[in-house]
């Protein structure tokens, strides 16, 4: 009777813990960043790439020109296959590229920019992350086009020609 008694007890905690899973599956909580295109750039502060110098958002995006904010990090490969197009855009388009490093160290983005060159008029740190998901980034690289301080397209994952094509007739 115990022995029954006993069986029957661990299939239905069996029973009871498969439904926690199977319904835990279903109701996700996993952090996914707002959609903010056609919306004002995020507020922020942080320091410069190589300096100790603070700067805000309102002292980067100041004109009414083009803006192409690229999140990007050295230990990232895609970042890699999109920058010679960045430097493309930087030299002979009338487009800022603003850089946002993400959790890298200082020294890696250094050499990574030395070794490959700098698109980037002003390189910002995100050391822990926290900036990159005030503009809605999955991971690196994003990018996100911007005029008049409003984000008017975003760029998940590496810029490839076709997307250097779309950034072209924007800008133009």
């Amino acid at each position: 009777m115990k022995n029954k008694i006993l069986n029957i007890s661990l299939v239905l905690l069996f029973i009871f813990i498969f439904l926690i899973f199977y319904r835990g599956l279903n109701n996700t909580n996993i952090y996914t960043p707002s959609k903010i295109i056609d919306k004002n750039i995020p507020t922020f502060s942080t320091t410069l790439l190589n300096s100790n110098i603070e700067i805000s958002s309102e002292e980067i995006f100041v004109d009414e020109r083009y803006y192409l904010m690229n999140i990007w990090a050295s230990w990232c490969v895609p970042c890699r296959d999109e920058h010679p197009i960045l430097l493309n855009l930087s030299r002979n388009y009338n487009i800022e590229i603003i850089g946002l490093n993400y959790k890298d160290r200082k020294e890696n983005a250094n050499l990574f920019l030395k070794k490959l060159g700098n698109p980037y008029k002003k390189i910002l740190l995100d050391e822990n992350g926290t900036e990159a998901i005030k503009w809605g980034a999955y991971g690196v690289p994003e990018s996100f086009l911007i005029y008049k301080n409003r984000i008017i397209k975003k760029f998940i994952g590496p810029i490839n020609l076709e997307l250097f094509n779309d950034i072209k007739k924007i800008i133009k």
